[in-house]
């Protein structure tokens, strides 16, 4: 490591320059992207955080394991056990300093046109500053004078963010969806083996809905009971159906060509995994057999009395999870990705058949300026004339995302007894917040099929 490079990562913590890894052999990175990665570590080390916190295990293994464990805490007034600092009630705190820190920078950031702009400095460095800014923020929430007040307030703008999180999402979903056909079907007017692409995804994306159908109506529904469940498949399955038949339907057709199952597939697809996800999450029910003894059904007889595999099961999907979060808050704060949710897309003629079209570079080409290497990573100032995402945007999608991490590691509306082994296990509130998602989904992409023909003078998705 060179000492000019040591000292280009000083002015990354401390100044106004761009993050880079010390090795030459690195390829050069954005300076819009370096700056979106910091502030995902950021995200992804207070999540990390707040499932420490949730997990009963670590506080055990700290209090057999620290020797005078009792005594510290009593001397940081966290209690005996520090069951001030675990918890529901700490998730929150946390989480109430991540969502202001993120909440602040979306004000701070408002109508920044290039990042010559002096508040654009602060938003692309002084990653040491903002860094203790947020663990002060986060500690800061332990020291809320009347706690339980401030508890039900949070809650209840938690579930409001949580939620319209889970509405962009789907937003962005559906927006990809669109994407994906029209930039697909514009290589078809140079090359026809896109059509056998689009055939191919699309009959995959089918078989893989129809196939999850299956599996669910053969594990979650039983001959005696299930009935909610057999509902709900049959629903859900009726919807996906439903908006395949109206994307091809000659009246959506003549106004958007270019709609077609690849789109609806795609959603299908996303809907069947929110089904899976809630009847996983949905309370199991017992009847009484021959011998009139209890028997659990609706959910798959495998996963009766696991121990040790659950636990994983459940790490697994905690991890999965979270992925999930940070790749939405990313993804959707693109300024193509904003603008999208605002019904303005691109004309056909600007897109460019590429089989990983969403991994486009950030900017024109012709206006990047890298910095002279010197023996570390070259950053490419890709921002100098416009900003290439919205910086407002892109922290009130990390807000969001805060609020929505709070609310899913401490259950929703099941709290008092949260923890993160359990994160998975069958609550009702689950169930019916992700049973809501695949219809939300659903009307949302059927939106944007009809609403060309109630709104024929307004350009849409597709």
């Amino acid at each position: 490591m060179s000492v000019p490079c040591c000292v280009g990562q000083l002015a990354c913590c401390c100044g106004t320059a761009a993050c880079t890894l010390c090795c030459g052999c690195c390829p050069k990175i954005k300076q819009s992207t370096s700056t979106r990665f910091m502030y995902a570590l950021y995200f992804i080390l207070v999540t990390v955080i707040c499932c420490i916190m949730m997990s009963p295990t670590v506080s055990d293994a700290m209090n057999n394991n620290i020797p005078y464990f009792k005594d510290i805490c009593v001397g940081i007034q966290a209690g005996e056990a520090c069951d001030k600092l675990v918890g529901y009630s700490a998730v929150y705190r946390v989480c109430f300093g991540m969502a202001c820190f993120f909440f602040i920078f979306c004000l701070l950031t408002i109508r920044i046109e290039n990042s010559k702009n002096c508040r654009a400095y602060i938003h692309n460095g002084f990653w040491f500053v903002k860094f203790v800014i947020l663990a002060a923020m986060c500690s800061g929430a332990f020291f809320i004078p009347d706690q339980d007040t401030f508890l039900n307030a949070w809650r209840y703008v938690g579930v409001a963010g949580g939620f319209l999180f889970l509405v962009i999402q789907l937003m962005l979903l559906v927006e990809f969806a669109h994407k994906w056909n029209k930039n697909w079907t514009a290589g078809t007017v140079h090359n026809k083996l896109w059509y056998g692409a689009l055939a191919f995804v699309t009959l995959t994306l089918y078989s893989v809905a129809v196939g999850a159908l299956i599996m669910m109506s053969v594990f979650y529904t039983h001959p005696s009971g299930c009935l909610l469940n057999k509902i709900f498949l049959g629903v859900n399955g009726g919807l996906c159906l439903l908006v395949s038949m109206v994307a091809i339907s000659p009246c959506v057709q003549k106004r958007q060509p270019h709609s077609g199952l690849l789109q609806s597939g795609v959603i299908s697809c996303y809907v069947m995994y929110l089904t899976f996800s809630a009847l996983a999450s949905k309370p199991a029910e017992t009847i009484l057999d021959e011998a009139n003894k209890n028997v659990t059904i609706c959910i798959p007889s495998f996963t009766q009395g696991l121990s040790q595999e659950g636990n994983l099961v459940s790490a697994l999907g905690t991890i999965i999870l979270f992925g999930c979060i940070l790749y939405s808050c990313l993804t959707s704060t693109t300024r193509a990705s904003s603008e999208a949710l605002k019904g303005n897309t691109p004309p056909l003629e600007t897109e460019v058949a590429r089989c990983c079209f969403c991994c486009t570079p950030d900017g024109d080409a012709d206006n990047e300026v890298c910095k002279p290497g010197r023996g570390g990573q070259q950053v490419v100032y890709d921002e100098r004339k416009t900003t290439i995402y919205s910086y407002t945007y892109f922290h009130f999608v990390f807000f969001l995302g805060s609020l929505y991490v709070m609310m899913t590691v401490t259950n929703w509306f099941h709290y008092d007894h949260a923890v993160i082994e359990k994160l998975f296990h069958g609550n009702w509130s689950t169930f019916w917040i992700k049973m809501a998602s695949c219809w939300a989904c659903i009307l949302l992409y059927l939106w944007t099929l009809i609403a060309p023909l109630c709104c024929p003078n307004r350009e849409f998705l597709a």
